[in-house]
């Protein structure tokens, strides 16, 4: 029995380990899943009227993106670059010496040929010298159609969607979700994903090459921070 306890641990963890590294799935997030646009009022609510809120167009206006379940394409334009470097170097230097001589008078030792009653020293050096560098830069290109989940009281868009291809053993997706401004839309229904404010911006995969970069759950628990070793 005793022995069937580790075994038993040992299988809870590697289920748990397995569950929570579950691969993101097509309209799995509510985050990112589209919107679909306002049913218009029914004729009973409508009171009669032609007009319809969630079906009107200006006429001298463009067409572009302003209400829940209207489509715009987002242009994915970023690019980070990032580079930090560190040194420090201290020095300290200590030097102390005591001596004690016998007991003298008028210059002569009162016991002839006697030692030194006390004598020491103490020598100190302590040296340090650190210095540390690191750089990263990634860029990501490319375009993605999202959805207006959500019109704000002063007219900020809320957006959402994501975008899936299946490429040989795997897929590759992006999501995006963030706020942006009516006026930043330009005639085209476009906008620049450097525009969107509260950006949440993913790129993976999944599938078997995806799998063959990452690492087992076995080796992320020998390889986390709080590791001892």
């Amino acid at each position: 029995m005793r022995t069937l306890k580790p075994l038993l641990l040992l299988l809870t963890l590697g289920l748990t380990a397995c569950s929570s590294f579950q691969p993101p799935q097509p309209g799995d997030s509510p985050n990112y899943r589209p919107t679909p646009p306002q049913p218009p009022l029914p004729a009973n609510a409508n009171r009669g009227a032609i007009f319809q809120a969630a079906q009107s167009q200006g006429l001298f206006e463009d067409y572009k993106a302003r209400r829940i379940g209207d489509l715009v394409q987002v242009q994915l334009a970023e690019k980070t670059n990032a580079k930090k470097s560190t040194a420090t170097s201290t020095a300290k230097t200590s030097d102390i010496s005591m001596n004690v001589d016998s007991p003298s008078i008028a210059g002569r030792s009162v016991i002839p040929g006697a030692l030194p009653l006390l004598t020491g020293g103490s020598t100190g050096d302590r040296t340090f010298d650190g210095s540390g560098d690191s750089s990263q830069s990634n860029q990501l290109s490319g375009d993605i159609t999202v959805t207006v989940a959500e019109v704000l009281p002063n007219g900020n868009l809320v957006v959402q969607g994501e975008k899936w291809l299946g490429i040989n053993q795997g897929n590759e997706f992006v999501r995006l979700r963030g706020i942006i401004r009516p006026v930043d839309i330009s005639a085209t229904n476009t906008v620049l994903s450097t525009q969107i404010a509260n950006a949440e911006l993913y790129y993976g995969g999944t599938g078997a090459v995806q799998d063959s970069n990452a690492q087992g759950w076995l080796s992320r628990f020998f390889n986390h921070p709080l590791w001892p070793i």
